[in-house]
């Protein structure tokens, strides 16, 4: 029996993925196998001893010590594109709700008093006040083209805007999704100078870390409309605010409101809605139970933030998994002690991610738990499991 301890509240499509009969769930429960976690700051909270695998039903992973983590050999897993949709939705009505000035056209309007004469002619009064410019003919920069950038990107061209893409990193599977219309920046600093919106898709790194600071801000065209709905931290706020300030930017729409954001007239806050739509809770909730439950049961490791991804289709009745520093001589001390015990290996899979190595063995008979533990106090071992 597995033991899955909750630290937020998990959608019930994702818990349901989890057989009763084999997972006992918990937000109260003692010596866990894994962890579903949310938004819960595990930065301060004791690891119990126990724990082989982390779930963030979710994309960013800043909540969650990674590094912690992988020094004691246990994988985060997250949900990458499982919440791109609600994202991609959201920085669309970013551009509308900048363009077309709707928050400060709906505060207008609901500040009106008088009868109903009265305030049609203030209306009509008003409302150049807020003349906007429609999106068709625009173009747009997008910083990242991860599922969520690519999703933006492609929508932007079905609007009719010109796109130009920043990623240095992009993937093939993602390179794939890319409508072939969107156009390749050299660098941040050429997206910035060519764009009239911008958006940001990126995690909180130390090289993201206010990424659009007042030397980049000073490059982008004048009236140009700022988006960030990744992360906090990415864009200078203050250095954007003294560009409204200065009528260099027109709008800046973000999902992080501040003291310094939150009551500017040029300025869009909203309170992190994101990925907050059923659909993509249950996406993420869906991607990371099924994702922990073939890494506990099989050893499969799929969008892992910090392990190598690891799929090998049983070749035998018996697994064996290691989590091990990523230096020479691994796999010979681990194959010798399966040939001391008489083990022998049907299959086996390794692959390294950074200072990290991750090995799948399948042998021939059940592996003592002798073996176990020589292997597990081989030195630069992290982790040891049979399955």
């Amino acid at each position: 029996m597995f033991k899955i301890l909750t630290l937020n509240n998990i959608s019930v499509s994702g818990l349901e993925r989890l057989p009763r009969d084999s997972y006992e769930i918990a937000s109260e429960i003692a010596h866990p196998d894994a962890i579903l976690v949310r938004s819960f700051k595990m930065h301060d909270m004791e690891v119990p001893p126990t724990l082989k695998a982390i779930g963030r039903a979710g994309a960013g992973v800043n909540n969650i010590p990674v590094d912690e983590m992988s020094g004691r050999g246990i994988p985060v897993f997250n949900a990458p594109g499982a919440n791109a949709n609600a994202v991609k939705e959201l920085v669309l009505a970013g551009m509308l709700v900048a363009s077309r000035n709707l928050c400060q056209g709906w505060d207008f309007a609901r500040g009106l008093e008088g009868e109903d004469g009265e305030i049609n002619k203030a209306v009509e009064a008003g409302k150049k006040n807020f003349a906007g410019f429609e999106l068709p003919g625009r173009t747009l920069g997008v910083i990242g083209l991860g599922a969520i950038g690519v999703q933006v990107a492609n929508a932007a061209l079905a609007l009719g805007m010109r796109v130009i893409g920043f990623d240095p990193q992009i993937t093939v599977r993602r390179a794939w999704q890319l409508s072939s219309s969107v156009e390749q920046a050299e660098s941040v600093d050429a997206l910035l100078a060519k764009s009239d919106f911008v958006t940001c898709h990126v995690p909180l790194v130390d090289a993201t870390r206010n990424l659009i600071n007042a030397d980049r801000l000073q490059l982008m065209r004048d009236n140009a409309v700022l988006l960030n709905f990744a992360r906090s931290g990415i864009i200078d706020d203050a250095a954007a605010v003294a560009a409204l300030d200065a009528g260099q930017l027109y709008a800046y729409v973000c999902d992080f409101p501040s003291n310094l954001l939150k009551s500017h007239p040029r300025v869009v806050t909203l309170p992190h809605l994101g990925a907050s739509t059923r659909e993509a809770e249950e996406n993420c909730a869906i991607m990371v139970a099924d994702q922990i439950r073939d890494y506990l049961e099989e050893g499969t490791v799929r969008n892992s933030v910090n392990f190598p991804e690891v799929v090998m289709p049983r070749n035998g009745g018996y697994r064996m998994t290691v989590v091990n520093a990523n230096v020479p001589n691994m796999l010979g001390q681990i194959s010798t002690d399966l040939a001391k015990a008489g083990l022998n290996i049907v299959d086996m899979l390794n692959k390294s991610r950074g200072d990290l190595a991750y090995t799948v063995v399948d042998v021939d008979n059940l592996i003592p738990k002798q073996v176990i533990d020589e292997i597990a106090s081989i030195d630069g071992v992290l982790a040891v499991r049979a399955l």
